[in-house]
């Protein structure tokens, strides 16, 4: 599932194209895309034809176009939210370009500069969504996420928390968090409700890094050893955007079509039975709920807690 490096690597190749763009037109092939949209097809069709749009917004896994609000109708301001899913793509494609595979839903734009382009959804597995959601403001009254300056968020993404990148992001809040979680730290880094835009990928790689076992009570972290696993997530996050993101297979890419290349700077994840670049012993693998956890148990070791 793309993670915040392959969504922020979709949104920043979207917002040139969208921002102050007019959408001409939107043609809904498969309304399994529009799982999170009040309305069916045709009105999305209809709610969308001719608004305008201001840029493209991420917070954690989620994107969101926000519309130029319509003129004396008193109504809220909008945006188009985009969830990838698994599978999800957000393509720009030249006007009148044959269909993607897998297409699901196409909106033709004129932007005033450079002309007109297609924003095309494709989604084999049909997991991602596009819909039209109201934007309410923020509680902490910052930029409802990264790309945008209004303190506004779709109300669909409203209880997802910001991410680590996020310049509004609460360091000191996270850890307070922690102290309330018993749980697991890998399963903490994949609450979207706490940390946002860390998945499975991220999360065993920031641990290995921190040297920290992934079935670490979160409670547990001393408040070192916190910090020291926040600075490795921005490091491999800002580390993976930097390389395009990661990918294993066609299913993730950019805007234009093209791979991300993270995946060959991996140091855990996916490397099962390799030795671990800092020790040299081999990188375990462990089923965790439908996923799998990837670590160095040498490196990565899960502290005794005292006996009651």
């Amino acid at each position: 599932m793309p993670e915040l490096p392959e969504v922020e690597v979709v949104r920043a190749g979207l917002a040139p194209a969208v921002a102050h763009s007019t959408v001409l037109g939107v043609s809904v092939l498969d309304e399994r895309a529009l799982t999170r949209h009040p309305g069916d097809g045709s009105d999305f069709e209809a709610a969308l034809t001719g608004r305008r749009l201001r840029g493209a917004v991420r917070r954690g896994k989620f994107l969101w176009l926000p519309l130029e609000p319509r003129t004396g109708d008193g109504a809220a301001e909008q945006a188009v939210v985009g969830h990838l899913g698994m599978s999800g793509q957000l393509l720009l494609r030249a006007p009148g370009s044959a269909p993607e595979r897998h297409e699901r839903v196409r909106i033709d734009l004129a932007h005033p500069v450079h002309g007109e382009v297609s924003v095309v959804f494709a989604d084999q597995r049909t997991f991602g969504s596009l819909a039209i959601d109201d934007l309410v403001a923020t509680p902490d009254g910052a930029a409802g996420g990264f790309g945008g300056d209004e303190a506004s968020v779709p109300r669909q993404v409203a209880h997802i928390a910001r991410d680590p990148l996020d310049p509004a992001f609460s360091d000191a809040g996270f850890r307070r968090a922690l102290t309330r979680k018993d749980s697991a730290i890998k399963r903490v880094l994949l609450d979207q409700t706490v940390i946002s835009g860390v998945g499975n990928i991220y999360a065993d790689e920031s641990l290995w890094a921190a040297r920290i076992h992934p079935e670490t009570p979160a409670r547990d972290l001393s408040t070192r050893a916190v910090n020291r696993t926040l600075a490795e997530v921005r490091h491999v996050l800002d580390k993976a955007l930097a390389e395009g993101g990661t990918s294993f297979d066609a299913q993730y890419v950019n805007v234009n079509g093209q791979a991300g290349y993270f995946a060959h700077s991996l140091n855990a994840y996916g490397r099962t039975g390799e030795p671990c670049p800092r020790c040299g012993r081999p990188i375990m693998r462990v089923s965790f709920t439908n996923r799998s956890s990837h670590f160095c148990a040498h490196c990565q070791r899960l502290p005794r807690r005292p006996r009651a």
